[in-house]
This record gives structure tokens, C-alpha cells and sequence, in this order.
């Protein structure tokens, strides 16, 4: 689907999104195998439409089945990122005392790293405890622009710049 952030790649398996993964200029959407059914499956279409709406400023908090493949920590962390409210940052330090061990600081960003529903699952809303932006699979300026977008709905205050 197309989005102010480019091309975004979704994936369902039985009923649940499986993927959301924002395409890189250099990414091309033909190198990868893909199937399509003979119609577009309801979950997909539930999916682009709430992403619509998101992007419009329409839509803070998405009800979609999620199947994301991953350890069980890696479930765990991606659990934990779809508490964090729209328009709301946390530190990785924050996820990993959240996760009850300070120490598994490097385990959580590197889970939430490997998170394979972008925006979905915000991984965008973690930074770094000084407040830096700080990994993100999509690209640092989309992580900013999703940040920034989050920011003005839900303070309904545009900002050129929140970094």
C-alpha cells in the first residue's frame, strides 16, 4: 500500500497480519516471492484501511488479529510495545525494568528491533534514555516523521520539529 512513508509492504497468514514492513528506496517489491489470493483477505483490507486512517490522523489505537513470528521474549517485548499509548515515547532502559530486569536492556532493543508489524506494534514510541532517536528497522526519518505525526494529533499542536 501506498503511504507518506513510502510503500508498505503487508502480510497475512490465516486470518492475521503477519507483517508490516515500510520498503526502502533501494528495496523492490518484485525481488521478493509473493502470492496473492484471488481476492484481497479481510484482514489485509481491515489493515490497510486502519493504516489509512491512521495516517490521517483519524485513527490512535488499531484492533486487528496479529500473528507475528518470534521467540518467546521476542512475544513477550512486542506485548509490552502495544501498551505504550499513541503520542507517548519510552526509553529501552524503561522496557527492560517494564520486562523486570534492568540487565536485559541490550535483550529488549534487540527484540524490538526484530519486530516484524511495524507501526502496529510501535516500535517507533522506544528512544534512547537521553531522548535520542535510536533504531529503527523503517529508517530514522520515518521513525521521526511517525513520532512527530503521533505528537501533533495528540497534543493538537503542530511542531516542525520535536528533535
Amino acid at each position: 500500500m501506498a503511504s507518506p512513508l513510502g510503500l508498505i509492504r503487508l502480510t497475512s497468514s490465516d486470518g492475521a497480519i503477519k507483517e508490516i514492513h515500510l520498503l526502502h528506496s533501494d528495496d523492490n517489491p518484485a525481488d521478493d516471492p509473493v502470492s496473492f489470493a484471488a481476492e484481497i483477505p479481510s484482514c489485509l483490507s481491515n489493515c490497510r484501511d486502519q493504516l489509512t486512517e491512521y495516517f490521517e490522523g483519524r485513527r490512535q489505537v488499531f484492533d486487528l488479529p496479529l500473528d507475528p513470528d518470534g521467540t518467546e521474549f521476542q512475544q513477550k517485548v512486542w506485548h509490552l510495545l502495544r501498551q505504550i499509548p499513541f503520542g507517548v515515547t519510552v526509553s529501552y532502559a524503561e522496557m527492560a525494568n517494564k520486562l523486570g530486569d534492568p540487565k536485559v536492556i541490550r535483550a529488549a532493543a534487540s527484540a524490538n528491533g526484530k519486530n516484524p508489524i511495524a507501526i502496529i506494534i510501535p516500535c517507533h514510541r522506544v528512544i534512547g534514555s537521553n531522548g535520542d532517536l535510536v533504531g529503527y528497522g523503517g529508517g530514522l526519518p520515518n521513525k521521526k516523521w511517525l513520532l512527530e505525526h503521533e505528537r501533533q494529533i495528540h497534543t493538537g499542536i503542530s511542531q516542525l520539529s520535536i528533535f
